[in-house]
């Protein structure tokens, strides 16, 4: 296993001469897969903040969630095309303290913000494109063990992630327990469940029905499946929001001076959900999006295990479970699943008006919570 500063030739998103920000790369060689088969020389990007020190027992893993990546704080003018999506948790003084803790976020498997994913290039010079290998959560957090392997870290202090980066925590905390002090899992739930494997089904159909998705194989085309893409977003963000939020935030009002009485004009939520798909198509690989979302819904703590409960009976490590009371994509129930199996767990509600998307946008009770948990014995 190597470090590097460089990214490979190809790394998702990125693209050789852009800005890589703070970015740094491990190559981590041979991965094998869950379901079968090895995927040759992985790489997975990944920030830090802070120091290991010589103990080398202060390190705690971010996890993002789908369309998230490594830049979990900072700026646009640090090379990434979007803000820090957890700006504000991490930091000197903050909640993950920068002078007491090394943190790391690490681009997952599948991503496409510089870590191995569908845009990257194959053993053959070619992006992988459709020929890019299923890979399920689990295949996910063996890539970021070794990650830790390679930087010297054998036990983590806390892993804490929501939504896609809370299922990750969660198996960190079921397959590596002597490697998890404390895992802190926000809006999440112990395995994907049939509504949310239904909303995750219409996204993926509305890529692949785009004309110029070509099957998966589409960089070398003029265009790809924006247009799929943005459906997907709308789609994924009506779920990520609460009714009640979007009803006073919007309610029946048009856009501006546009008619959308028999004008072809839009309402207000639709000129919202129309802003959220741009952003996102903008920024983030079409295959990516497909490959993620359907590694979540292979979520199962249980799978092979004996089932959810005897899994998580398994669990060595200190459990911290974060429900949000408006979250209607991973309601509250699924957080107290996992809690009712884990008799030692704290459980924490974050009070929104926001829905799921609560646990990134609340972030004076999310730190409140992490750095409340931080200042109790390890």
């Amino acid at each position: 296993m190597t470090t590097t500063s460089r990214p490979p030739a190809t790394s998702g998103a990125w693209r050789d001469g852009d800005p890589v920000g703070a970015r740094k790369f491990v190559q981590l060689g041979a991965v094998e897969l869950e379901r079968g088969g090895v995927l040759p020389q992985v790489t997975l990007a990944y920030e830090s903040w802070g120091r290991l020190n010589s103990r080398r027992d202060n390190a705690i893993l971010v996890e993002h969630a789908l369309t998230g990546d490594s830049h979990v704080v900072g700026g646009v003018e640090a090379g990434h095309p979007t803000p820090g999506w957890w700006d504000g948790l991490i930091g000197p003084g903050k909640a993950l303290d920068t002078d007491r803790f090394f943190v790391i976020a690490a681009n997952v498997l599948g991503g496409c913000q510089g870590s191995t994913g569908p845009a990257t290039a194959a053993p053959d010079g070619r992006p992988w494109g459709s020929r890019f290998p299923f890979i399920t959560v689990r295949d996910q957090v063996q890539t970021e063990a070794l990650l830790a392997d390679a930087l010297g870290i054998h036990r983590w202090r806390m892993v804490l992630g929501g939504s896609m980066g809370g299922m990750r925590a969660l198996e960190w905390a079921v397959t590596h327990p002597d490697r998890v002090d404390t895992a802190v899992i926000l809006a999440s739930t112990p395995y994907a469940t049939a509504e949310q494997i239904g909303w995750c089904q219409a996204q993926v159909l509305a890529i692949r029905a785009d004309q110029h998705f070509h099957g998966g194989d589409y960089y070398d085309r003029p265009a790809g499946p924006e247009t799929g893409l943005g459906i997907a977003r709308r789609i994924a963000h009506v779920t990520y929001r609460s009714e009640l939020e979007l009803h006073e935030r919007f309610g029946r009002e048009p856009q501006g001076t546009e008619e959308p009485l028999g004008g072809h004009g839009r309402y207000a939520v639709e000129s919202y959900l129309d802003h959220h798909a741009g952003k996102l198509a903008g920024r983030f690989d079409a295959n990516s999006y497909i490959v993620l979302t359907e590694a979540m819904n292979s979520h199962d703590v249980g799978r092979g295990r004996g089932g959810v409960k005897a899994a998580l009976a398994a669990v060595t490590s200190r459990l911290v479970v974060v429900a949000v009371d408006s979250d209607r994509l991973y309601p509250p129930r699924l957080s107290l699943e996992v809690a009712q199996a884990v008799p030692a767990a704290q459980v924490h509600t974050v009070h929104s008006e926001y829905g799921h998307d609560g646990f990134l946008i609340e972030l004076d009770q999310v730190a409140g919570i992490v750095a409340s948990v931080l200042s109790g014995p390890s």
